[in-house]
């Protein structure tokens, strides 16, 4: 159990695949680049043999923060900034990266493989890609347990804020579309391109509460429910809208839920997970929750 004393102060969701005007739970996310045009929003130096995933995480991190169009990188020679923590859940992140390599060394040898491909080949080249980028030197961690990895990273970012190991945490969801991740993935809807993050700190209004597993129905009384079909009748699926989402679903429910309740108060019930994987779930409310 992991939670209280922790607000969510920044979010966005980073949709390349949502049609133009559409709505999650009534929240309008706007226009989203592909991976590939990423450099539309970051800015073209250093994304050079970035993968998917990650250019769909820089581009979530980018927005949650409110910074303009190609601004780019951090600002060369500034010493990293050792408060901010990132987080990252994805579990087919670099899937494509890992069999494209695996399948170079054992055919050719290791000298075929790209030198601009092998750090991509990292568990955590996601995370510690983002770090870099924005210039974070605080812990930083990459989470694949499956379906419930977004919430299981808040988890993690809240246990980094309570034990004084950052001031802020960023929390990012990322999971690509390609060829090998969706044949990795057996699930009822499409594997699109997506992105999300949510920033944590101790002050806020958006009041985060603990993060639980879920061995039963949904708790009930909150305005807003966020949950994989089938869990309650009430229930808003996502996936119906993004695609399956898979270890970023947990982070953009809430990123979802802190829009809403950020225009509208009131409160939310996030649950990702599923019955294999188990269920994560969390509240969030406006205000003193």
């Amino acid at each position: 159990m992991t939670g209280y004393g922790v607000a969510v102060t920044g979010w966005s969701a980073h949709l390349p695949a949502l049609p133009p005007g559409a709505r999650l739970a009534g929240w309008e996310p706007g226009p989203a680049c592909p991976p590939e045009d990423a450099a539309t929003l970051l800015g073209r130096k250093g994304l050079l043999a970035k993968e998917p995933a990650t250019r769909l995480a820089l581009c979530a991190v980018h927005r949650a923060l409110g910074r303009p169009a190609r601004a780019g990188r951090r600002v060369p020679d500034t010493p990293p900034d050792p408060d901010t923590a990132v987080v990252v859940a994805t579990n087919l992140g670099n899937c494509a990266t890992v069999a494209a390599v695996a399948t170079a060394v054992a055919t050719d040898g290791v000298r075929a493989v790209s030198p601009l491909d092998a750090p991509n080949a990292s568990s955590n080249v996601v995370s510690s890609t983002v770090a870099i980028w924005f210039g974070w030197g605080g812990p930083n961690l990459t989470v694949c347990s499956g379906h419930p990895a977004g919430l299981d990273a808040v988890a993690l970012g809240v246990l980094l804020l309570s034990a004084g190991r950052a001031r802020r945490v960023v929390v990012v969801g990322a999971e690509p579309a390609d060829p090998v991740a969706a044949g990795l993935l057996d699930a009822a809807a499409p594997l699109r391109p997506l992105a999300a993050c949510v920033l944590l700190e101790r002050d806020g209004d958006l009041r985060l509460g603990p993060v639980e597993e879920l061995t039963g129905p949904p708790p009930g009384g909150a305005d807003l429910l966020l949950a994989p079909a089938g869990l309650a009748a009430d229930a808003v699926d996502l996936t119906g809208a993004v695609g399956a989402g898979y270890g970023a679903l947990g982070v953009l429910q809430l990123a979802v839920a802190a829009a809403v309740l950020a225009e509208r108060g009131g409160s939310a019930r996030i649950v990702c997970g599923d019955p294999d994987d188990g269920y994560r779930t969390t509240r969030l409310s406006r205000g003193t929750g």
